[in-house]
């Protein structure tokens, strides 16, 4: 199948079923048999899809009307009919050219709780909008948005999502991620959309009655696997191709971050990442853009954004987990769980410089040797082909209240780890608030329904009981959990949550000014220990001073203190040279010869 026969023809009634004997499809209420086709798919011919037309599948004469599995549009949630959409429609042409976003600033976003209503009510995609201004000030490049696949109720992160061509209804659906896309686009920013192509949810979830579109020889943390490599995989892996082709060639995003891909089983001769790497190559030159592929992998593998020429996966960057948690474990202390293995200043220096600590070494946390190294010489990637940052929806949200970093730290040491992040070498990401210090959790949350509900929030508080959290956890399953969730906007401009968004501009502003700090080159990437309390992370002949405190810290001129570009804290540049920081804080400078 080649990658532009992948585009689904929203014109006509059809889908894959092929264990059922019989298919038919209700339109607007009325039955329709549909005519068995090649390869295990039904159609309907004589009848074209109408836009706006509600239907729905019936398979063998079973009691239950299902909805398309491709369906873009889902009004009436998960269990509901089918909306006929025509994404051609909802384009406009706004004459982007689209751009690389390697090297670039990401700022990933949860609709729901990015701009949220009145009264706690939920953002949409129409209320982000309004707030897009703000990132292009902060200086961001792209928007990720947490995945918008149609979830069960109207809250949720949308990682169980089960209908993985729609957009959620609450959010505004089809017409509404459209108006966003153009909006973006019209303020020059990129759109990256998170995808879950490695499970579905538990409720709503209707692909296994249609086709083998899962399989037990592979197990996930969420059970059976999506089927990548048995009988029946060609049509799933289409499945999942036609669904990255709608979201990245007819609704005109940039890019797809694609969740947990260590958890894609694919045993087949050439892997499921490399074949969508490969589609997206045809499609850039289809639509004159450049589209981007970011994986979030566990492995700690180069191979995962060395190009499929040469025997890689293909992606353009993947996260970087290691240098999350080197910075978190160095500014926090914390060394619970997977930071067992992080938090001294010799680790700190590790991931900055080579994105891995765990490169083919002991992780004590897996009890195994993990991972590979990076090559800093590596004609394949460099550091821009790792994604990195100080929070994420993940490390923020998966903890017991979903306190963020910056609760636990003072406003200086915030700023100390973010300049560590925001200006090393790989393309730096924040999370919706941090660039405020947001004082507001992103705790876990979710509207499963009256028999779902309860079990999920009884697992999320045995969780954390069993890890020894004696602190009452938030129910997901209340409604107070979202609306605490949301982004207070109104705190932005106020004592510390100002200094810190400034720091953050700053900080950008000297990634965009200076080539160093811009740069992706692994090679011209160093960091000198100072103390357990302290590094310089050299970039080019840019430094970049983080110290955590308590006490001061000195930085004489043949230690390469020269010109003072910015600063935070307590920060003295004196007239011999010499800086010094009185407490926790950082200092960006110009580098002297040495």
């Amino acid at each position: 199948m080649s990658a532009g026969s992948l585009s689904v023809d929203r014109s006509r009634y059809a889908v894959w079923a092929p264990a059922a004997a019989r298919v038919e499809v209700r339109v607007d209420g009325a039955v329709h048999p549909m005519t068995p086709s090649a390869d295990g798919w039904f159609e309907l011919p004589g009848v074209p899809a109408v836009p706006g037309a509600r239907y729905s599948f019936r398979l063998d004469g079973g009691e239950l009307w299902l909805p398309d599995p491709r369906s873009l549009s889902q009004p009436d949630g998960v269990h509901g009919e089918s909306e006929v959409v025509d994404p051609s429609a909802l384009r406009t042409a706004d004459g982007w050219e689209g751009r690389s976003l390697r090297g670039a600033v990401l700022y990933e976003l949860h609709v729901g709780t990015f701009a949220s209503g009145p009264d706690g009510a939920s953002g949409t995609l129409d209320s982000a909008i309004e707030r897009l201004d703000e990132l292009v000030d902060l200086g961001v490049d792209a928007v990720e948005l947490m995945p918008l696949a149609t979830f069960p109720g109207d809250r949720g992160w949308g990682y169980d999502g089960v209908g993985l061509y729609a957009v959620h209804a609450a959010y505004g659906g089809p017409a509404a991620l459209a108006r966003f896309v153009a909006a973006a686009h019209s303020r020059g920013l990129a759109v990256v959309l998170d995808v879950v192509h490695n499970h579905l949810g538990p409720s709503g979830n209707y692909l296994g009655m249609f086709g083998p579109y899962f399989t037990p020889l592979h197990l996930t943390p969420w059970g059976e696997a999506v089927n990548l490599d048995q009988p029946g995989a060609a049509e799933v892996r289409a499945f999942l191709l036609g669904s990255a082709r709608q979201w990245l060639v007819d609704l005109g995003l940039d890019g797809l971050r694609l969740d947990a891909v260590h958890e894609l089983h694919d045993d087949s001769p050439r892997h499921l990442l490399a074949e969508l790497s490969d589609a997206v190559r045809v499609w850039e030159a289809e639509t004159g853009r450049p589209l981007t592929l970011i994986a979030e992998s566990d492995r700690n593998q180069p191979a995962t954004v060395t190009p499929t020429a040469a025997g890689g996966l293909g992606m353009d960057m993947q996260w970087a987990d290691d240098v999350h948690h080197g910075v978190h474990a160095w500014i926090s202390g914390e060394r619970a769980g997977y930071y067992a293995d992080f938090g001294d200043a010799e680790v700190l220096r590790t991931v900055l410089t080579g994105m891995f600590l765990h490169a083919g070494t002991w992780s004590s946390f897996r009890e195994q040797v993990w991972g590979a190294p990076v090559d800093p010489s590596s004609p394949h990637y460099d550091g821009h082909s790792f994604v990195v940052f100080l929070q994420d929806h993940d490390q923020v949200g998966n903890r017991a209240a979903g306190d963020r970093l910056h609760h636990r730290l003072s406003p200086e040491q915030h700023a100390a780890a973010a300049a560590l992040v925001l200006l090393g070498p790989g393309t730096p990401m924040l999370f919706q608030g941090e660039e405020w210090a947001a004082s507001t959790p992103f705790a876990f949350f979710t509207d499963h329904d009256a028999e779902l509900g309860p079990l999920v929030s009884a697992g999320r508080a045995e969780e954390f009981a069993a890890m020894g959290w004696s602190e009452q956890v938030p129910d997901p399953q209340d409604r107070a959990t979202f609306v605490a969730s949301q982004l207070r906007w109104q705190e932005r401009d106020r004592g510390d949550h100002a200094r810190i968004l400034d720091w953050y501009r700053t900080l950008l502003s000297l990634r965009r000014a200076e080539d160093d700090l811009g740069s992706g080159d692994l090679r011209r990437t160093a960091v000198e220990v100072l103390s357990e309390s302290a590094v310089l992370l050299r970039r080019g002949g840019i430094g970049v001073l983080a110290h955590r405190g308590p006490g001061p810290l000195r930085l004489a001129p043949e230690q390469g203190a020269g010109e003072l570009l910015a600063r935070f804290g307590e920060v003295h540049h004196r007239a011999d040279g010499e800086i010094e920081l009185l407490g926790a804080g950082a200092a960006v400078l110009r580098l002297t010869e040495r």
